[in-house]
């Protein structure tokens, strides 16, 4: 009975060493043909000299050596006599593999295992724990520690079995068999008959207490017939499968470790002064591991194997994702291995979509991209994504209907789409998912012009958008998606459709996206006018680029530069709109350039241009520009009777598309004049309204620019509390770009305030860093402030 315990700890051990069976029977002089039926059971009785060699070739230490001997002599004793009136004792065919690796990274995994064992022990009930996760992530060592650390609350032990659902899956009566004899049931006890021999098992498990750990099960129909009413046990079931047929108390998704716990998995291995010696090498290793610990493991036995190699040599050749999967190989264990393992055993519709998403430039999809990468309908593309999730092969996403994928599976699956697909079906299939991607994107942004009454656009493939909610929901979860495809497009010379997407964009990027982003686009726009000649939308996407430098980015010179070119531009075509847009900007650059008052001329001037032509909404934004810069300039009556003309304006347009959020933006710019004005009441109340309007719309950086004026708003109120509270929150919001400095400076002297020192310096600090963000006059003299109150020497015009 113990032959099988004792071939388990063979294969471990060998393992351990990183050792072939050729490579051990030519230490020992064992043979192969012997290592190998001892490692499989089927040498039960091995002698005492073959134990001693195989002991010495492992280089095993002393108290395991003996061990190792005691569970070969285990297996040449003879079968205790038939006992009915006691319980056969425990044998050592399911025995507990050993811990070879410290487990690392999952100690709110452990907790939770910990809590369901005391909620086992009170229970009357069998108590089943599905432990799920995809291929690597450390399912059997999560549940090897466990049952070494739990076994002793079960007073019948702790039976381990192997179920091979990922290569040869054992019949649920050879398990049962398995188990028995993992109960101390003699052999010849064991009944032929597979219902008798269940009805025994069952029995037996309902007369103890066990904590049953059942790795690596295929499916649930293999799971099913062993777990019987059990009171006061447990059964851990480990799976690549989701197991969702499965009746479990509770499920543990097993997954990947971040980089920091990563790190620390790749210093048990490789040696934590190794690690500790080349940290930011050991972070790019832990990177390209994808945070899966079967890599690091393999990863830090090369490094463990190969004193001579730096932690730098191993992270440039995982780098090159052609090789990573090649390169992350340790003797017989393989990633790549590990992963072709659940590939080979998808249906073919699952299969295709799972190579198709290594295309996609994000990091999850949707079940319509999938649909379009695949050709299939959505619903089986749908199906296809389900049985992938299932197989843990990718995720799910935080949203029903998208799924994720992690790092290492998605250059398993590009390398599959090379191996399983023909080129010519690859770029056909790449470029339905570029043409579709941009085409929806298109049409969802058009749903935010607010010169558009009706959006019409037809869409060839399936059709996610609806109405502008839905619109903003798809560009915000496609962004990386679309953005690729328009990189893609770019490149390829596809100028219609780059231009076409530019343009459609404008009035979204007006309150959400960020600053890298819409110079990229809207660079992007330009050049495909410019290869299309078309000079009056160069112009149009060159005035959209001015804007993001200036308004996102902290950049107001280039801003500038980009400014003449848009002018020059309009001026060749003889558009007064295009300039009046252009001169919009010039005011705001001034704004950031000289000041204020030097911007304001400008805007009158837009205001002018807009209202000779006729463009109401144009001349109203201009006019709530206008009072933000008499604002700025001290001129505060002047500042909020522009504002209250624009606001006036947009409150009549109600039905106008998209008039909420641009009324939510006029009246912040109202709010914060009247409370500079002295009016902090009148000013909360708009500031209120506006923060509802921008949450009904889902416009982050509109309730973060609310907060950011409440805060300076309650502060004249001196609701100190209150304000500090807004400005915290304001401060999530990266793009509220320069306001964040004041937000930080506000904070400090509230810190001051109230005696805390220490918090006032950290304000300090984080605004003084976010000043290196900002080209301007303004920026620069704050900074110099900041810095002579840290004690810092920082020139102004550094």
């Amino acid at each position: 009975m113990g032959a099988t315990a004792f071939g388990d700890f063979l294969r471990f051990y060998r393992l351990r060493a990183e050792l072939t069976q050729e490579e051990l029977a030519e230490r020992t002089g064992v043979s192969v043909r012997a290592i190998s039926d001892m490692e499989r059971g089927r040498a039960r009785c091995p002698q005492r000299r073959t134990v001693e060699l195989l002991a010495g070739g492992l280089a095993l230490p002393a108290d395991e050596a003996a061990e190792f001997a005691e569970l070969a002599r285990a297996g040449r004793r003879p079968a205790p006599a038939e006992d009915h009136a006691e319980l056969p004792q425990a044998g050592t065919a399911c025995m507990l593999p050993p811990v070879l690796t410290q487990l690392t990274g999952r100690e709110q995994e452990q907790r939770a295992l910990d809590g369901f064992a005391l909620e086992a022990e009170s229970s009357a009930s069998l108590q089943v724990t599905v432990i799920h996760g995809p291929p690597g992530a450390g399912k059997t060592a999560l549940a090897l520690d466990a049952g070494h650390r739990l076994a002793g609350r079960f007073s019948g032990g702790c039976l381990f079995l192997d179920l091979h659902g990922m290569d040869e899956p054992m019949p649920p009566h050879c398990a049962v068999q398995r188990l028995l004899r993992g109960f101390g049931v003699d052999e010849r006890r064991i009944p032929a008959d597979p219902d008798e021999r269940l009805a025994l098992y069952r029995s037996l498990l309902h007369q103890r207490p066990v904590l049953m750990v059942l790795d690596n099960a295929a499916n649930e129909a293999q799971v099913r017939p062993l777990l019987a009413t059990s009171p006061g046990s447990m059964v851990v079931v480990t799976s690549r499968n989701t197991l969702v047929g499965l009746d479990s108390h509770h499920r543990v998704d097993l997954g990947l470790l971040d980089v920091d716990r990563a790190v620390e998995l790749l210093g048990v291995v490789a040696g934590v002064r190794r690690v500790e010696a080349e940290p930011q090498a050991a972070r790019r290793v832990a990177m390209s591991c994808g945070g899966v610990p079967l890599a690091l493991l393999i990863a830090g036995n090369r490094l463990a194997s190969r004193a001579q190699w730096t932690i730098e040599h191993l992270a440039d050749q995982l780098a090159d994702e052609g090789r990573r999967l090649s390169v992350l190989t340790a003797g017989d264990l393989q990633v790549r291995a590990a992963f072709e393992i659940s590939y080979h055993q998808l249906h073919p519709a699952a299969a295709t979509v799972f190579r198709r998403l290594a295309l996609v430039p994000g990091d999850d999809a949707s079940v319509e991209l999938a649909a379009v990468l695949s050709g299939q309908s959505a619903d089986r593309a749908e199906t296809a994504l389900e049985e992938l999730a299932d197989a843990s092969l990718i995720g799910l996403g935080e949203t029903p209907g998208r799924y994720t994928r992690h790092d290492l599976l998605r250059v398993f699956a590009r390398e599959r789409l090379e191996l399983d697909e023909q080129p010519e079906d690859v770029r056909a299939a790449s470029v339905r998912m570029r043409d579709w991607l941009l085409a929806v994107a298109t049409k969802a942004a058009l749903h935010f012009d607010h010169d558009r009454e009706e959006v019409t656009a037809e869409i060839d493939g399936p059709d996610p958008v609806r109405d502008r909610d839905s619109a903003n929901r798809w560009l915000t979860a496609e962004l990386p998606s679309w953005l690729g495809a328009l990189r893609t497009a770019a490149a390829c010379g596809e100028h219609r459709k780059v231009l076409d997407l530019a343009q459609a964009l404008h009035w979204y990027s007006d309150l959400r996206g960020t600053g890298a982003l819409w110079r990229e686009v809207f660079t992007a726009g330009a050049a495909a006018a410019k290869a299309l000649g078309d000079v009056r939308a160069e112009a149009e996407q060159l005035n959209y680029v001015t804007w993001a430098l200036y308004t996102l980015c902290g950049s107001p010179v280039e801003a500038l530069e980009t400014h003449h070119l848009a002018v020059a531009a309009a001026n060749q075509v003889g558009d007064e709109l295009l300039e009046a847009w252009a001169v919009y900007y010039r005011s705001a650059i001034e704004r950031r350039l000289t000041s204020p008052r030097e911007g304001a001329p400008f805007a009158r001037r837009a205001i002018e241009l807009f209202e000779r032509v006729g463009y109401a909404l144009g001349h109203n934004l201009a006019l709530s520009l206008l009072g933000s810069l008499l604002h700025s300039a001290g001129e505060f009556d002047e500042a909020v009777a522009a504002s209250r003309r624009s606001v006036a304006h947009f409150r009549a347009s109600a039905a106008a598309p998209g008039n909420e959020e641009l009324l939510s933006m006029v009246l912040s710019r109202l709010a914060d004049s009247l409370a500079a004005s002295g009016d902090v009441p009148a000013a909360l109340d708009l500031l209120d309204e506006a923060e509802a309007l921008f949450r009904k719309h889902e416009v982050s950086a509109g309730v973060a620019r609310v907060r950011h004026l409440r805060g300076r708003a309650l502060i004249k109120a001196g609701r100190l509390a209150e304000a500090r509270e807004h400005l915290v929150a304001a401060l999530r919001e990266e793009r509220l770009s320069e306001a964040r400095v004041d937000t930080m400076v506000m904070l400090a002297e509230l810190a001051d305030e109230s005696g805390d020192t220490a918090q006032a310096r950290e304000h300090r600090v984080r605004a003084l860093a976010e000043c290196g963000r900002y080209d301007t006059p303004e920026i620069r003299g704050i900074a110099c402030r900041l810095a002579d109150q840290l004690g810092l020497a920082v020139s102004e015009s550094a």
